[in-house]
């Protein structure tokens, strides 16, 4: 509001010349004002002495000043009542208290630690946030790929050209809110385990393993996954609505080409797998085939880890409107896992990497393994 030009006893001075006979127009053309403005003075100081005006603005000031501080003391029982609801019994939470007024009210320091009862001294405001550009990457590649941890965005960094230290990496994972709940059921004791023994190079021993979603009006769909258990490659992902022992020799075949024919394979004892087919194809491909125990998903450990990568970053993560978009999606997805997707147990490589260079496996948990201490396959599979 624009400040009047005139001032109480000046006023009152004017007011009193249209008192004393002076025509009203004359008065509002000698002091330049308006009629509006001479009848607005009189209805409000009409009558008054320079006392009384002196004392009307006194009066006026105080009021503003109670009506600020009833103003300031209601925003300080709301903001109190903010706070959360943890007694502020320990030094630590009444700085953390001071801070969160400072940051949610805009008020000074000096008001939120009077408040919280806390020594300005002791309170800082929270610095911004290190490292804007790696923060700002990790959260691209977070939100492209919803289901990586830290290590595996921290080997997406370093394919970029950024470097830090883990435990870094992992402070601002954790600050940025990236980290995920894991999907994982309950886990149960199933007596003795042994590790499952690795083979020394690509297309020695593949696995083999069936999973199943949905498409459309709950249509359901079958994915033949094919792994090679050396290399981690996903040799293949068949997805169809029936898939048959014939359709399975098939494929084998179609991969045999392009791969080479390996030295044995792995599978569960799937209906589809104990086939007259299979086991013709068997014979004649003279590829040796060995069934895990039934009941025994872990001695087909490396399929079986696939199919929850699988599952946990994109089975769980899209719907499928047809089996052909299905088609489309998982092999975008298995292009992606064997040509981008740094893999934990090759030292971050990706699969094809590893099937193109075995030798970046050596002095790795591969090459560890003692060979004279490796004991047959089967032998080692058996309950």
């Amino acid at each position: 509001m624009r400040k009047s030009r005139f001032s109480e006893e000046q006023i009152i001075s004017i007011l009193r010349e249209q008192e004393q006979g002076r025509p009203t127009p004359e008065v509002c053309r000698g002091h330049g004002i308006s009629t509006n403005t001479f009848y607005r003075w009189k209805s409000k100081y009409g009558g008054m002495e320079v006392s009384d005006a002196r004392r009307l603005k006194q009066l006026e000031d105080e009021n503003s000043r109670l009506k600020r501080l009833l103003a300031e003391q209601v925003l300080d029982n709301t903001m109190l009542k903010d706070l959360p609801g943890k007694e502020l019994t320990t030094p630590r939470r009444r700085r953390g208290a001071a801070v969160t007024l400072m940051e949610r009210y805009q008020i000074s320091q000096r008001r939120a630690c009077r408040l919280v009862s806390v020594d300005p001294k002791t309170v800082r405001r929270k610095r911004p946030p290190d490292n804007p550009e790696v923060r700002e990457r990790m959260r691209e590649i977070a939100a492209e790929r919803r289901r990586f941890g830290y290590r595996r965005i921290g080997i997406m960094l370093e394919r970029e050209g950024i470097t830090m230290n883990h435990k870094k990496l992992r402070r601002i994972y954790r600050e940025e809110g990236l980290a995920v709940k894991r999907r994982r059921g309950r886990k149960r004791a199933t007596g003795s385990r042994r590790p499952m023994l690795v083979p020394s190079g690509p297309c020695e021993r593949w696995s083999l393993d069936f999973l199943a979603d949905v498409f459309g009006a709950a249509r359901r769909f079958r994915i033949l996954a094919v792994i090679d258990d050396f290399s981690r490659e996903c040799l293949a992902l068949v997805c169809d609505t029936s898939l048959s022992g014939q359709r399975v020799a098939r494929e084998l075949d179609a991969l045999i080409r392009l791969y080479g024919k390996p030295a044995m394979i792995v599978s569960d004892n799937g209906t589809e797998l104990t086939s007259r087919a299979i086991l013709r194809w068997q014979q004649e491909a003279g590829v040796e085939w060995h069934y895990i125990a039934p009941g025994k998903p872990q001695q087909n450990g490396f399929v079986e880890s696939f199919n929850g990568r699988l599952r946990d970053e994109l089975l769980n993560e899209e719907v499928f409107e047809s089996l052909s978009r299905a088609r489309r999606v998982i092999a975008r997805w298995r292009h992606d896992y064997n040509n981008v997707r740094p893999h934990s147990a090759l030292n971050g490589h990706t699969p094809a990497a590893v099937r193109r260079s075995p030798e970046l496996l050596r002095g790795s948990a591969h090459g560890a393994l003692d060979q004279t201490d490796q004991m047959d396959y089967q032998t080692a599979a058996l309950p």
